[in-house]
């Protein structure tokens, strides 16, 4: 069995000190109960996206704190953060140092190598798409002997980003969101669809609570089995932390006995 603590609570606007001792605290409580921890997007500002003074790079507090309590704890931690990247460029005049900044996933194994998945689509609507620059990898993720994918928010909307594929495939889909009340019930739709079209487990973080910009968040953080039955669901607006457990055998069994993925388009992606 493989557990994923999916962990929704409120995120305080822009106090990065308050939600990474937030994030550590509630992941200490579970030490010994989950595999994997799995936090909102931007699980320690909020959806910023005007605020370039709260990156940081990977080796910044943020990923050495979450790192060090993955350590301690033996729970791998997922989410993502602000990051930002310096590239030194070599001018005739000198040396320019260029800042980029993305929406940077994370899966921090205990006492193992990271692996960091770049937001892909950025929503222009809250003008992410002028802060950050969008990742163009779809990266597997191994652990303890479970293929993840990481999905960040409004990556959940493009299905072709999501896919299953015979060469790769993968048992769990996992998504870190900031995704409000306002648009819920596309939330709600679209979980359901990408674990259904995908034959896969699902299992996805949405914070409660109000940010900074006047948008309420009232979670729907859920886990799915493969026939779409919810192995975890949240009440709206409650806060807590509710482990899902996972039958990978079994995932695997149902996916030999109805093969829908054999019949699935071959495509790729530019």
């Amino acid at each position: 069995m493989f557990r994923v603590a999916v962990l929704q609570y409120p995120i305080i606007w822009a106090d990065k000190e308050a939600n990474l001792r937030a994030a550590v605290r509630r992941i200490k409580r579970i030490k010994g109960k989950a595999d994997v921890a799995l936090l909102p997007e931007m699980f320690s500002t909020g959806f910023c996206t005007d605020r370039p003074e709260l990156a940081e790079t990977i080796d910044g507090r943020t990923i050495r704190t979450l790192q060090r309590t993955a350590d301690e704890t033996g729970i791998a931690v997922c989410g993502s953060f602000i990051c930002e990247e310096l590239t030194t460029t070599h001018l005739n005049a000198g040396e320019q140092e260029q800042r980029t900044l993305y929406n940077r996933g994370f899966f921090l194994r205990p006492n193992g190598r990271p692996t960091f998945v770049d937001k892909a689509h950025l929503y222009a609507h809250s003008r992410e798409d002028r802060f950050f620059t969008a990742g163009n990898e779809r990266t597997l993720i191994e652990y303890k002997g479970v293929r993840m994918r990481l999905l960040i928010c409004y990556d959940l909307r493009f299905p072709v980003w999501a896919r299953n594929d015979k060469d790769t495939p993968y048992d769990l889909l996992l998504v870190a969101a900031n995704w409000p009340e306002i648009r819920i019930q596309y939330w709600d739709a679209l979980i359901a669809a990408r674990a259904a079209e995908n034959q896969c487990y699902i299992c996805a973080a949405n914070p409660v609570g109000d940010d900074g910009i006047g948008l309420h968040y009232n979670g729907h953080s859920v886990a799915y089995d493969t026939h779409l039955n919810p192995i975890v669901r949240f009440p709206n607006n409650a806060q807590g932390t509710r482990i899902a457990t996972f039958d990978i055998d079994k995932l695997h069994h149902f996916r030999e006995a109805l093969p829908l993925w054999r019949d699935a388009d071959r495509f790729s992606l530019l």
